[in-house]
């Protein structure tokens, strides 16, 4: 009787470190593709898993079911004309999809762009559709704050613009020299830091206790990084894609200083990331994928 009782309890022991074991097991790799040409520039998470991806190469965007190996239009703006999507957001808690949508430069008019919303479940139209002030601009990157007001970078327009919550209208709010070029932004401990793409640059914003932006603050990188591009945060890291580079990166900020991790390397023109439970998500634009990596720590 003892004798199977302690058969049987090393086999529940078994079961249970197998079990554990299962639970540990990091999330798999995965690649998601969207049709030929469609240039994905920006991918999000919906909070059922689903994976949206912006074109930059046509007027639509995509979505993946979780799970799915290819994405279906999600969104098709081909009736606004020839557009194309940027950065795209999933915003839970308002349920919904922010887009950076972009009309290309002709002879007769610069490039311009509008910040659109659509709703997270069905892609209708929502109520913001803002075109961006200004000749040349370029809805390029959104980010929620801790304020819950979403953040828009406009690189050509060298702004952050900042949308309050319930507004219909976006507010200036800042503008300085060192945004020429501004690409990807997001907020890490609730301190919002944003990449230059022509100057190769990281930047923390510091923020008032008003809430009034300052001069953005150059964080030295201890690695050389080129076209750094899409970049979001989880936990205490940033994530980054560097276009220029090929590569992927972890991105430790301590004080001014920026500690690179590379994740991957020899990638077709990544310029989205996007952590997703124990998931990180990277899109190569220039390989019409989106592909995923164990989210590291």
């Amino acid at each position: 009787m003892i004798r199977n009782l302690s058969i049987a309890a090393c086999r529940s022991n078994v079961l249970a470190s197998l079990l554990a074991a299962l639970l540990a097991t990091p999330a798999l790799a995965a690649t998601v593709t969207v049709p030929p040409k469609s240039q994905p520039e920006s991918i999000t998470a919906a909070p059922n898993g689903d994976l949206i991806l912006g074109s930059a190469g046509s007027a639509k965007i995509y979505r993946a079911k979780k799970g799915a190996a290819a994405a279906d239009v999600f969104i098709d703006a081909g009736s606004e004309g020839n557009v194309v999507f940027l950065g795209v957001l999933a915003d839970a808690p308002s349920n919904t999809l922010w887009a950076c949508q972009v009309v290309p430069a002709t002879p007769a008019r610069p490039r311009h762009s509008a910040l659109r919303s659509f709703d997270l479940t069905t892609g209708a139209p929502g109520k913001v559709h803002w075109d961006l002030p200004g000749d040349q601009n370029l809805c390029n990157d959104v980010a929620v704050g801790p304020d819950k007001a979403l953040y828009v970078s406009d690189t050509f327009g060298a702004k952050i613009w900042r949308l309050a919550p319930g507004a219909a209208t976006p507010e200036l709010w800042l503008d300085d020299r060192t945004l020429a070029g501004i690409d990807g932004i997001t907020f890490l401990n609730g301190v919002m830091y944003e990449t230059n793409v022509v100057f190769n640059k990281i930047y923390r914003v510091p923020v008032d206790a008003n809430g009034k932006a300052g001069t953005p603050v150059d964080i030295w990188t201890d690695k050389p990084i080129k076209g750094p591009d899409g970049m979001r945060a989880d936990g205490s890291k940033l994530f980054l894609a560097e276009n220029g580079a090929g590569k992927v990166d972890a991105v430790t900020v301590e004080g001014d200083t920026a500690h690179i991790t590379v994740l991957q390397q020899g990638l077709a023109t990544p310029t989205a990331i996007e952590p997703a439970g124990d998931t990180l998500w990277y899109g190569e634009r220039m390989a019409d994928r989106a592909q995923s990596m164990p989210l590291p720590k």
